[in-house]
């Protein structure tokens, strides 16, 4: 009786079937993980101005969100209190001015200003509060341009680091060998590139907060002036000579009954 024939396998075949477990889960590794260290390293030296202006914005903003608050530019019980008593003639000038310098606001400034020139025409009393309203206006614009600064500069930055990246990988890439060129091209295109998105990470808040301080600004400059314009039509001269003759028909009327 003829005796089964064994088919014989190959050693090296044997040996590649055994290893294909270990290339499988070498393949299926996690990829290695980088620090935020790691990347503003890879970044280059281009990377340390865009972190000084991230760093000169974020005092920035929280130095205008303080400065900027309701309470310190038109806090509402000053200016309500304040223009009421002035329609009742509850105080003179001296006191306005007194009560103006206690609250020490923006839009008590402008009051005071104003008051100065208490019964003078309405022009100068007029003239008087919009000076002072500018000055407000460019105080309360104060330290805005940095914000807009690192806002147009951040993403320039990064261009310029992206581009001398690209320069160095090329130069690299020139020297090196051909068997890892793909491979070095890919890491300095990676590298380079590290810069612009940290421009635009820094760049992109930046002008949003940039838009929305500059509206708030002009919101609360809106409102002053309108404040201003009350305060003219109760402290000029047109003024008091319109609550004379008011005082003076009521006293005729009341002579009259």
């Amino acid at each position: 009786m003829a005796l089964p024939r064994f088919r014989t396998i190959p050693i090296a075949s044997a040996l590649a079937v055994l290893a294909l477990p270990s290339v499988t889960h070498a393949a299926d590794a996690d990829p290695p993980q980088q620090s935020m260290l790691d990347v503003i390293m890879a970044g280059g030296f281009l990377m340390l101005p865009i972190l000084l202006a991230s760093f000169l914005m974020t005092l920035v903003v929280f130095e205008r969100l303080v400065s900027l608050r309701r309470g310190s530019v038109l806090p509402g019980p000053f200016v309500k209190c304040f223009l009421s008593q002035l329609r009742e003639g509850a105080m003179d000038r001296e006191e306005a001015l007194e009560l103006c310098e206690e609250n020490n606001s923006h839009v008590a400034r402008v009051f005071a200003a104003g008051i100065r020139k208490w019964g003078k025409p309405a022009v100068e009393v007029e003239q008087a509060v919009l000076d002072e309203g500018e000055r407000t206006a460019n105080n309360l614009r104060r330290y805005l341009r940095v914000i807009n600064g690192v806002a147009t500069v951040s993403p320039l930055l990064g261009l310029l680091g992206t581009v001398w990246g690209m320069m160095e990988s090329f130069n690299a890439l020139a020297s090196a060998s051909t068997a890892g060129k793909s491979e070095l091209l890919a890491g300095g295109i990676s590298q380079a590139l590290v810069t612009t998105a940290a421009g635009l990470f820094v760049a992109i808040p930046a002008m949003i907060l940039y838009l929305y301080f500059v509206g708030r600004v002009d919101r609360l400059v809106m409102e002053i002036d309108g404040r201003g314009q009350e305060l003219v039509n109760l402290v000029s001269a047109e003024a008091a000579q319109l609550r004379n003759s008011a005082t003076h028909r009521a006293m005729k009327s009341k002579k009259a009954a």
